[in-house]
């Protein structure tokens, strides 16, 4: 699965999507889709990522509260 920088539109590959699930982990191990090869795993927040069009992480993903909030 890819996700986007939000800074740069730079695709990044999701190394480990449970954690990108998992509201509880503010971040996640990815390797970034840049120039001719993936670079070297990295975690990265995920305040900072979105999906490729542009559009944000679900609330679920991000947040674990989310359920409370009206």
């Amino acid at each position: 699965m890819f996700v986007a920088e939000k800074s740069t539109g730079h695709l990044i590959e999701v190394l480990d999507t449970r954690g990108l699930f998992d509201p509880h982990e503010h971040r996640i191990k990815g390797s970034l889709h840049y120039g001719e090869e993936a670079q070297d795993p990295e975690f990265y927040d995920k305040s900072e990522l979105s999906f490729p069009s542009g559009e944000s992480l679900p609330q679920c993903w991000t947040d674990p509260h989310y359920r409370r909030k009206s």
